[in-house]
């Protein structure tokens, strides 16, 4: 008998998905390492709350960046620890993973999350481009012959993606997303206002009120804001609101606008109908800014729309995919034995001459 797991193994966040069950966790991607032993002292949600407060001697660190693995053996550590607190480990029945990646990803970045995830569950490890899984967690119909597209903006990358017949079209990956708007934010505060803030608070108020379209100063959210005055060095708190956000990621947005347009562009004049037809949805977290859809849709003349559940549309889809691969209905077939082995030595090499 097996298992099917599905991971979202994003930059921000790790959900995973147990067929039956549904998503049975989401925690941060977050390691806290002990610097001189470089020994894993926590992991999830209880090394992120450390971020910003630890001493000399702890690192709290992101081991994975830009929807990639940075560093393997944190990664690693991380997947079996997660594991170890949901209780999956090896066993008589074997597992079957399913795991996103962005569409941009390179041969030896994928073969790296390949042998990190098999070699912690120790099972069949299926990889998919992140739009397409976040397509089919949200609804749509990816198998049949019209176009249809989605743009994920999660915690390291924006994946764009048009897709029909189970399989990817167009797509494009950039490396902006919720990671860069907190770091906009943090840099917005210290040049307008003096203040310095932290990368969680910077998190929060976005979550708060961040806005992509200008508000009615009437209408603007506001909330308030903590930190350490850059002038006198003491603690401050000012009230900022949704228009000091749309400032802060301002020119971000417009890029995440531009590549969604490029994207479009390469499509032909069929496939463009049944996108305009259908619409674009929106998922992960930077789905949630307010009026991002509104925004998008006046600039691409295409109704964009969020996802039902746009913070879990990867895990939801990931768990779909799954079940369409071992039941046959979507046709994928593992790396073999011998792609496993020229993947390696390519890895290999690439580390012996460093490039």
């Amino acid at each position: 008998m097996s298992r099917d797991i599905g991971i979202d193994l994003g930059t921000a966040n790790v959900l995973i998905h147990l067929k039956g069950r549904g998503i049975i966790f989401n925690e941060p991607a977050v390691v806290a390492v002990d610097a001189r032993s470089q020994e894993v002292i926590s992991v999830g949600r209880e090394a992120y709350e450390m971020r910003g407060r630890t001493p000399e001697s702890i690192e709290v660190v992101q081991p994975l960046k830009g929807g990639v693995i940075s560093d393997y053996d944190l990664t690693e550590a991380m997947l079996v620890l997660f594991f170890k607190r949901l209780n999956i480990h090896r066993g008589l029945r074997r597992l079957n993973v399913l795991i996103s990646t962005p569409t941009n990803i390179s041969e030896i970045e994928q073969l790296s999350l390949y042998e990190a995830v098999q070699k912690v569950s120790s099972g069949r490890v299926f990889i998919e481009p992140e739009p397409l899984v976040a397509a089919v967690g949200s609804g749509l119909d990816v198998l049949g012959p019209a176009g249809s597209m989605v743009v994920d903006i999660g915690g390291g990358t924006t994946d764009i993606a048009i897709m029909a017949n189970g399989e990817i079209l167009f797509a494009d990956s950039i490396k902006i997303a919720g990671d860069d708007f907190d770091e906009s934010i943090v840099q917005y505060f210290k040049d307008h206002y003096q203040l310095l803030i932290g990368i969680q608070s910077a998190e929060k108020v976005k979550k708060a009120v961040a806005s992509a379209i200008k508000q009615d100063p009437a209408q603007a959210k506001n909330t308030e804001v903590k930190g350490r005055d850059l002038v006198t060095g003491l603690p401050k708190a000012i009230n900022v609101n949704s228009n000091d956000l749309h400032d802060a990621l301002d020119e971000q947005i417009n890029q995440i606008s531009r590549a969604i347009r490029r994207v479009l562009e390469q499509a032909p004049p069929e496939i463009t109908a049944d996108v305009y037809d259908r619409g674009i949805v929106l998922t992960g977290g930077g789905a949630l800014i307010q009026d991002l859809d509104q925004m998008l849709s006046e600039y691409l003349k295409v109704t964009v729309v969020p996802a039902d559940q746009p913070m879990s549309a990867v895990a939801i889809g990931t768990g779909i995919m799954l079940e369409w691969i071992t039941s046959g209905k979507l046709d994928r077939t593992p790396p073999s034995k011998k792609q496993k082995r020229r993947r390696f030595w390519t890895k290999f090499w690439r580390r012996i001459w460093g490039s």
